[in-house]
């Protein structure tokens, strides 16, 4: 059997096609602020050359597994812990502190490659979905790739073992089981939970089987000229288009991954022309194969660049200097990255015997650096608890408060353990009704005085924190059910279509009204966000009649403030008296909440207001009493909910009256 056309050994335009993919990602992150399928493309190709890489050894009777494990490590290792090393320096320096466990997190997962199973493992967290981008997460498709690296060899070799002398055959049959399987498995995740599908190597792994699949089949495939022309175009156009019209970082990796896929697979079936007018004629010029070989280190680089500028000028996105900025900083760390790390580590022995002790050495100073770092966060994450003269929190809105404590106390909590600042319930169990309700009960001091039902998403759950405290005073039963997204509702607020909310609500009604506890504790409104956008939606009223109807009194709270960034990292860079960090008031809260103008409310709603606690009359600070209010863009701290829980249960006892007096003492 002859072994494939020389073309498929090496292709000019591959590198054309890789800088083309790297330009396309980098001006789509920086300046468009979207995704563009690039990372597919890198997928592709590394599949078409391994795999044929990995075929013609199979036909000379030998696989060197170890030989290509050590120029992987070659090609991958340099520029990746070089940046890493560069990137642990500069994010502690440019990152606030609330924003240094997680990433720490991510530069141990990423020096592993493994980086895309702690996004997956985020992408399950509902929380974790609300952190700023991470430095290092674009590592996700490198990791995927050094996945592939270590796997893919293993199984060439195995089929070429067993294929004895039908290697090609043998070898497509497997690649169309792993290409079909793969692909079934992205679509189908990609619907039930595509950030998960987004990061799993399980997803990705038939775009690196196709590009194998077209290294076996592409001699077989003799165009014409013209059209091999038109098929070049095409491609490039596809390529540019892809991210335009798609919304990459939604529907990936399903089947709309095909499309980045199908044009590089044009461009490669195009091949060289030799024509003036072809699209490899562009991909083969000498700028961009020199963009190419530069395409790994700068796509290395952009990404953190372009995090680490806008934390540090405070921005949310770039404009056209600010962008030019990222990307020139980028391209030239690549050239320096290039040429004094890549290029001289390939040339030295270490590219041939050495790769394996190279691995080693070079991961220690990534992993120590990042450990030195998680030492001293972990050394200046202690803080003193809220509450006391100096953290008031909440109660510094009460009238009549005079404060009494310290000058110049630092707010609290750390802005290390702001990731942390939510609380919760331990005792958790699936409802007996199934699906994906969950009913998390606390546990009273015997037979609870009330059982108060909390429900919703994760606005009315946040308040955990100050119901906790009232709730062991009380001798309460707290019973929480909480869907992240999910609003208490009749239909699905933020998403339409999510079918799987709407079912989770009414499971969640059904539990309720089987429970019938003393009183429900939900939203009233949603979408607090500057322009006066607050509304309550047709299907709270609904949810809260069905309530009503039972008999069971409904506590609506008004959501608290969303913000286009972060309060307390704002407070941590800026200043807490910063005016970018005190928005007004009136921004997002009208003077009549919106509930007043509904004619259909039940009459036992009763609507809790802590707007005040939010908001003075002027801003809406990040810091009162001495407490950071936000753990986030829109979540309320519990450091900050705790020193409201005499201010929730006042309100509680003022909607459903206060808890029956004590019997007097008999005579």
């Amino acid at each position: 059997m002859t072994s494939p056309h020389p073309r498929t050994r090496f292709r000019p335009e591959i590198e054309g096609l890789r800088a083309l993919a790297c330009v396309l990602v980098v001006v789509y992150h920086v300046w468009l602020g979207r995704i563009s399928g690039g990372v597919d493309v890198f997928f592709f190709l590394t599949g078409f050359l391994i795999t044929g890489q990995l075929f013609r050894a199979g036909l000379r009777g030998r696989i060197e597994i170890r030989a290509l494990w050590r120029r992987a490590i070659t090609r991958l290792f340099p520029a990746a812990l070089a940046v890493l090393l560069v990137v642990i320096v500069a994010a502690a320096l440019v990152l606030p502190q609330s924003r240094w466990f997680p990433t720490i997190r991510e530069v141990f997962a990423a020096a592993l490659y493994l980086e895309n199973w702690q996004l997956a493992a985020n992408a399950t967290d509902y929380f974790a979905q609300h952190s700023d981008a991470s430095v290092v997460q674009h590592f996700w498709s490198l990791s995927i790739q050094g996945q592939f690296y270590l796997v893919w060899p293993l199984l060439v070799a195995a089929v070429a073992y067993a294929a004895r002398g039908r290697l090609r055959r043998a070898l497509t049959g497997v690649l169309l089981a792993v290409t079909a399987g793969s692909l079934a498995y992205s679509v189908w995740l990609t619907a039930a939970d595509q950030p998960v599908a987004y990061f799993s190597a399980l997803t990705r792994i038939w775009e690196f089987a196709l590009g194998g699949l077209l290294a076996l089949a592409i001699d077989a495939v003799a165009l014409p000229r013209p059209l091999r022309i038109a098929a070049g175009w095409l491609g490039v156009a596809g390529l540019v288009a892809c991210g335009l019209v798609l919304q990459v970082g939604t529907v990936f990796p399903g089947a709309a991954a095909l499309w980045p896929i199908a044009a590089a697979a044009l461009v490669l079936l195009a091949g060289t022309t030799g024509s003036p007018a072809a699209a490899d004629r562009l991909l083969t010029a000498r700028p961009l194969t020199w963009l190419g070989r530069m395409s790994f280190p700068l796509y290395l680089w952009h990404w953190p660049v372009l995090v680490l500028y806008l934390v540090y000028r405070g921005r949310s996105g770039v404009g056209p200097l600010g962008g030019a900025f990222v990307v020139g900083l980028s391209l030239a760390l690549a050239v320096a990255t290039h040429h004094l790390v890549e290029a001289p580590v390939r040339r030295s022995p270490l590219a041939d015997r050495g790769a394996y002790r190279f691995a080693v050495l070079a991961m220690v100073p990534v992993l120590a650096a990042a450990g030195a770092w998680q030492i001293t966060g972990l050394a200046r994450s202690g803080a003193p608890a809220a509450g006391g003269l100096d953290h008031p929190g909440a109660l510094a809105r009460t009238p009549g408060f005079v404060y009494r404590g310290a000058t110049g106390v630092a707010p609290v909590p750390s802005p290390l353990e702001l990731p942390q600042d939510w609380a919760w319930i331990d005792h958790c169990a699936s409802s007996p009704r199934g699906g994906e309700l969950q009913v998390c009960t606390s546990t009273p001091d015997g037979p609870p005085e009330k059982t108060l039902v909390v429900v919703g998403d994760s606005h009315p759950t946040q308040f955990v924190a100050a119901l906790e405290p009232v709730a062991q005073r009380r001798n309460w039963q707290l019973v929480v059910m909480s869907r992240g997204g999910c609003p208490f509702s009749t239909e699905s607020e933020i998403d339409p279509d999510d079918q799987v909310c709407r079912d989770w609500n009414a499971a969640a009604a059904d539990e309720i009204l089987d429970l019938r506890p003393d009183a429900v504790f939900t939203t009233a409104t949603r979408n607090v966000r500057a322009g006066l956008t607050e509304w309550t939606p047709p299907g709270f009223v609904a949810q809260w009649r069905k309530i009503s109807a039972a008999g069971i009194p409904v506590l609506a709270v008004r959501d608290n403030p969303r913000y286009d960034y972060a309060p307390s990292e704002c407070a941590e860079l800026r200043g807490a008296d910063a005016p970018e960090c005190n928005p007004p008031r009136a921004a997002f809260y009208a003077d009549e909440p919106p509930w007043l103008f509904l004619d259909d409310v039940p009459p036992d709603v009763s609507f809790l207001d802590f707007s005040d606690y939010y908001c003075d009359r002027a801003v809406c600070p990040p810091v009162i009493g001495n407490v950071l209010v936000y753990l986030d863009d829109n979540h309320v701290g519990a450091t900050y909910l705790r020193t409201m829980d005499s201010i929730v249960e006042q309100a509680i006892d003022a909607a459903l009256g206060p808890a029956d007096p004590e019997p007097p003492a008999p005579a």
